[in-house]
């Protein structure tokens, strides 16, 4: 069971690496990388590739590790009981499966993505070491024990907004996905837009790591805003020439709403060409 990528998921030689060892050691593979490079992706072609069906934890704010697990509708089971349901009878019908329990379970081995893992509280991956490293769980309210049937290949993202446990950390495996080089993006340009004019794609690159190298921009462009920026260009019919030859008065690209996403770099971009024509004079 290796990974090789897939034709719409252009995955590095590291990446891969990476993945096949998580899936021999069976450690979750955290990962990590700057928004929009391809991190949920990851799972998502994974799934596809090795033909498993994907299960997909999406962590908030508020989320807690229990609920990974499975939740008891107490209330429910109270108004049931009121109301002298024959279902109160059944602790099971209050129950609700968590996505662990559900990877837990699955006929074959599932691939299990826990998504953006640093948005929750601090403590919320050290409740999950034991189940993580158990592959178990224990179920109070009808005392069994929920164990895995197949190992499920976990992903584990992390947009780096906390740092996590090193208890936690000592049981992953770590990847961290680095921004692609200008040759990687034109590949993955190229899964996404066959057709493109290589001369569109090439000026839209330059304009692009214009945008990223500039100091001081507070959001710098991803892969996934590049993608829509082609598309948007694309489907206006904007030709390279105004890309290459962008007008001096102008602060930003065009279509450049998808690429620069606060105003304060939107201002910082018509501070610079300010200078530039001040200078150009």
């Amino acid at each position: 069971m290796k990974f090789e990528g897939t034709a719409t998921y252009v995955a590095t030689d590291d990446l891969r690496l990476a993945v096949n060892a998580a899936i021999t050691l069976q450690r979750p593979l955290l990962v990590k990388g700057e928004p929009g490079t391809g991190k949920t992706m990851l799972a998502e072609q994974l799934a596809e590739a090795l033909g498993a069906r994907l299960i997909t934890w999406h962590i908030k704010s508020t989320t807690k590790a229990h609920q990974g697990l499975y939740e008891y509708d107490a209330v429910s089971r109270l108004r049931d009981s009121q109301l002298g349901a024959e279902r109160v009878h059944d602790v099971r019908n209050y129950l609700k499966k968590g996505k662990l329990w559900e990877a837990f379970e699955a006929e074959d081995r599932a691939v299990l993505l826990i998504d953006e893992i640093d948005k929750a509280d601090i403590e919320f991956p050290n409740d999950l070491l034991q189940e993580l490293d158990r592959m178990e769980f224990y179920v109070y309210e009808t005392d069994e024990t929920i164990r895995a049937r197949h190992r499920p290949i976990i992903i584990i993202t992390s947009n780096n907004e906390k740092e996590l446990p090193d208890a936690f950390l000592r049981r992953c495996f770590f990847h961290y996905i680095a921004f692609p080089d200008r040759e990687t993006l034109q590949r993955i340009v190229a899964v996404h837009f066959p057709e493109a004019r290589q001369r569109l794609v090439e000026e839209a690159l330059e304009v692009f790591f214009d945008i990223r190298q500039v100091p001081g921009v507070k959001k710098k462009p991803s892969t996934s805003e590049l993608v829509d920026w082609l598309k948007l260009l694309m489907a206006d019919q904007i030709d390279e020439s105004a890309l290459r030859e962008r007008d001096p008065g102008k602060a930003i690209p065009p279509l450049a709403g998808a690429l620069v996403k606060n105003e304060q770099d939107l201002q910082l971009l018509e501070r610079l060409a300010f200078m530039t024509r001040r200078a150009s004079r």
